[in-house]
């Protein structure tokens, strides 16, 4: 018997021209890890508010088809009964959560049921261990990162033990350890209690080694439903921007995808292209040196670290921290001496676990925050753009938040889609919107501008299009990120934040290129190369072709 059991449903939000969904027909069982693939606008998210009973009870707009989600007719059970069954997360925690501590988070909706105090604690504190959030049980979830705030907002989906668990982009805020984490966990909950797992992601690398079937959806219709190798091998020919950069590697060198780094090394391992590596040797083709990252680099120059330590003593710059410390009243300090100059033009990738620091360095260097003890220095006006995308958006239609110019220049049609009310929008349209608002027409040029996690429900091309677009702006371009692909897009230079310090601060290809979690798909599969980060990079590896000539990378070869 099918839990989510979709039925011809069609649905259209208020004022749209366009369905969201057409003609859907989806059936998942219990126990099944469903993942759901699409571009941005695709219908992934309207998918998963069909099944949380959102639409149509909370978005209005019309429904046709039949909807029954763990036995129960959407018609006729509105959300708060799906509720009980139905643990949803969504790409926005902050509009989720709604209890002042952590504690109060995970219990309140055990409490509405009426659960007794014994049974609502053994809950919290099951669930707060699995997240690894037990030492954020007592804090406040309003001095929360995004991360953390994720995370809390997932625990509080979770500690019922519904029937169906609906994530949006649940990874999309979390460090790289975490993420990886909450798969495992996703996968573990869907092994022991049977519990229905559907999971709507962009970022397909980081999940499809755990999955059970994959729906692809464009325009709001089902275009592939099958396993994870058979998607891939779907997307290679009909949707290139689903594919992974692991699969993209494979397909370069004539060898079928795989899903998960340990397959495609055996995949290379078996077809000649990687050997097996010596104990505490790096696994590189032997006839194949390295292609240095920063020689490929067109937008920015390349700049050796000698150069950047003139720069940061030099009077000229976009933003200087020097000895910033963040120290909090009620407890510990979120920045800790941080010294760090941005040079105009740079790129610069913040990176980092959840709690490291990374939105509260943003903050001081717009100057929302101060320091507590040392100094910021600006060369100019700070555009900043935070996490919560909602929080810039405060129209009735797209058309009123942006001007045409930067509405086309974040990738958002003001034609199609400016009588949109920006609540309709997915995850990744509110996001792009959001971007829009904060640049305007870039008539008063910002000395820098800050981005807190802006590929937040952006599909591969959108974030193509963000590279490029942050590779063509006049000003210094700082963004904390969790997603090592994207970073390798824009950026010249990785500084990895722990504990509110300063712990590496170096060349993209150097700090991408190494380790296990900072680093991107094509760098974990090849072991490691420094400066070999993209598919590009590593078809040159195996096969010993040269590097382009002059230098010449785009941010397509990045984000491919």
């Amino acid at each position: 018997m099918s839990t989510v059991s979709l039925q011809e449903v069609t649905y259209t939000y208020p004022g749209a021209d366009t369905a969201a969904l057409s003609d859907v027909n989806l059936q998942i069982g219990a126990g099944e890890l469903v993942v759901v693939a699409g571009g941005s606008g695709s219908g992934k998210s309207t998918l998963l508010r069909a099944i949380s009973g959102l639409v149509p009870h909370f978005h209005g707009g019309t429904f046709a088809g039949r909807a029954t989600i763990a036995g129960m007719d959407t018609r006729a059970h509105g959300p708060g009964e799906l509720a009980g069954a139905v643990g949803t997360l969504f790409q926005d925690p902050e509009t989720q959560v709604v209890m002042g501590t952590v504690r109060a988070e995970l219990a309140f909706g055990l409490e509405n049921r009426g659960l007794g105090p014994a049974a609502v604690a053994r809950a919290v504190e099951e669930a707060a261990l699995a997240l690894g959030i037990e030492g954020l049980l007592e804090r406040s979830t309003a001095e929360l990162s995004g991360g953390e705030l994720q995370r809390a907002a997932l625990g509080a989906a979770l500690a019922g033990r519904p029937q169906v668990v609906v994530l949006d982009e649940p990874t999309s805020q979390l460090d790289p350890v975490s993420g990886d984490e909450l798969i495992g966990l996703l996968r573990r909950i869907n092994e022991d209690t049977d519990a229905t797992i559907v999971l709507a992601e962009h970022r397909l690398e980081r999940c499809l080694g755990a999955a059970d079937r994959v729906v692809a959806l464009a325009g709001g219709r089902i275009v592939c439903d099958a396993a994870p190798q058979a998607f891939l091998e779907w997307a290679a020919g009909a949707a290139p921007n689903l594919q992974t950069p692991g699969a993209k590697l494979l397909g370069s060198l004539g060898l079928p995808p795989a899903a998960g780094v340990k397959r495609a090394r055996a995949l290379l391992r078996d077809a000649g292209l990687l050997p097996a590596p010596e104990p505490g040797s790096v696994a590189v083709h032997a006839g194949a040196p390295a292609q240095p990252r920063d020689a490929e680099r067109p937008r920015v120059p390349a700049r050796p670290r000698r150069l950047a330590r003139r720069r940061a003593a030099a009077p000229a710059c976009a933003v200087e921290l020097r000895g910033a410390w963040h120290e909090l009243r009620s407890g510990p300090a979120i920045l800790r001496g941080i010294s760090l100059t941005v040079a105009p033009g740079e790129r610069v990738a913040l990176m980092g676990r959840n709690g490291a620091g990374k939105s509260t360095l943003l903050r001081h260097a717009a100057g929302l925050m101060n320091p507590t003890r040392g100094t910021v220095r600006r060369g100019g006006r700070i555009a900043l753009l935070l996490q919560n995308p909602t929080d810039y958006l405060v129209h009735d239609s797209v058309a009123e938040e942006a001007p045409p110019v930067a509405l086309a220049r974040a990738g958002l049609d003001p034609a199609t889609m400016g009588s949109r009310h920006p609540r309709d929008l997915s995850g990744g349209e509110k996001q792009r919107l959001a971007l829009a608002v904060v640049l305007g027409d870039l008539a008063d040029r910002p000395a820098a501008v800050c981005l807190d996690e802006p590929t937040r429900g952006m599909d591969r091309d959108h974030k193509h299009q963000l590279a490029t677009l942050l590779a063509g702006l006049d000003a210094a371009v700082i963004v904390a990120t969790h997603d090592p692909e994207f970073a390798s897009a824009f950026a010249d230079r990785v500084v990895l934040l722990a504990d509110g310090t300063v712990i590496a601060d170096a060349a993209a290809g150097e700090i991408l290129s190494g380790g296990s979690y900072f680093a991107t798909e094509t760098a974990r599969i090849l072991g490691g190369v420094p400066g070999v980060l993209t598919p590009a990079d590593g078809l040159r590896l195996v096969t010993g072709a040269p590097a382009p000539s002059g230098g010449a990378r785009v941010a397509a070869e990045a984000m491919a």
